[in-house]
């Protein structure tokens, strides 16, 4: 059997904690402590997020103001090395010496056309005041919008179209190799006019990447883990519900938070449509029982509507 698990930003950080390694490394050891009851016996591949990991980068090249700041795709190609590298070995420590492991900077493509460039909305990097970003974005060329009485460098989130390390990761898992790849969506590429591929200053959305990634390895199952149980109807509310199974045809008749559970939902509904196979939403803590089917949401394309716990 052959499982994607794409690890929530609480996987890494939780909400609210300092970004120190040692919070980073506690959480991480958490998410391989359920990734180890998984590993024996499938072919495992682990993706994850990075967007505060990207985010602390920029601070810290703020700060350094001699030189301009590295761009984003070798941001995170860093974060994608440095997470890895924690998960690696925490999970080694978990499971058997002989289990191999390998993080892959994974390259991802997207098209240049992409209406998501002409309307930058991921927010980046640290805040500032308006007069300030007004300065930076006309210094450097960057788009800003307010968050809160603060203004932000905002980025654009095109969809992922090709993952360029398919093969290699392939070749690792049928050698019995537990991969880390496609962290925080992957790191941004194109093809410019002179036929280079080159890295770009976007941000592609890690569950779309995480989909696309199970779609194109074959996968029989994609584990979106977060920091909740399952997806809700009418979330936050008295009559919120927590739901069972789903066709993606009934989801999308709710309307999920954009920044949150949104992305989520359209990425497992878009795994479940192209494969016919299942994809599932629930908590990090409950990925063993996700996988034996007794925990979070299931959507499917197996059986129409939708059903409650």
């Amino acid at each position: 059997m052959r499982i994607v698990v794409a690890l929530g930003g609480n996987a890494l950080l939780r909400r609210g904690q300092p970004m120190t390694a040692d919070n980073q490394r506690i959480n991480i050891r958490i998410a391989a402590e359920q990734l180890a009851k998984i590993a024996p016996g499938v072919e495992l591949v682990v993706a994850h997020g990075n967007g505060p990991q990207v985010g602390l980068l920029s601070l810290q090249a703020a700060a350094y103001t001699s030189l301009n700041p590295y761009p984003l795709d070798v941001l995170g190609a860093e974060t994608e090395g440095m997470i890895g590298y924690m998960i690696e070995q925490e999970l080694g420590n978990l499971l058997p010496v002989e289990v191999p492991f390998a993080t892959l900077l994974t390259q991802v493509e997207v098209d240049p056309a992409d209406p998501a460039f002409q309307h930058p909305s991921k927010p980046i990097g640290p805040v500032y005041s308006k007069a300030e970003a007004e300065r930076l974005a006309a210094e450097n060329g960057w788009s800003i919008a307010a968050d809160g009485e603060q203004f932000r460098r905002v980025v654009a989130s095109p969809r992922p179209t090709r993952i360029f390390e398919i093969r290699p990761i392939t070749w690792l898992l049928e050698k019995g190799c537990i991969v880390i790849c496609a962290g925080g969506g992957g790191i941004p590429t194109l093809y410019g006019t002179d036929g280079k591929l080159k890295g770009v200053e976007a941000v592609i959305d890690k569950d779309l990447c995480s989909a696309l990634l199970a779609e194109q390895l074959d996968s029989d199952l994609l584990v979106i883990a977060t920091d909740v149980s399952a997806v809700f109807s009418d979330w936050g509310q008295a009559t919120q519900k927590s739901i069972s199974v789903a066709h993606p045809d009934a989801l999308a008749e709710f309307d999920f938070a954009a920044g949150s559970m949104g992305p989520k939902v359209q990425a497992a509904c878009e795994f479940a449509r192209h494969t016919g196979k299942v994809a599932v939403i629930g908590s990090l803590a409950d990925i063993q029982a996700i996988v034996q089917g007794k925990a979070g949401t299931r959507i499917s394309t197996a059986q129409p509507g939708i059903h409650y716990h």
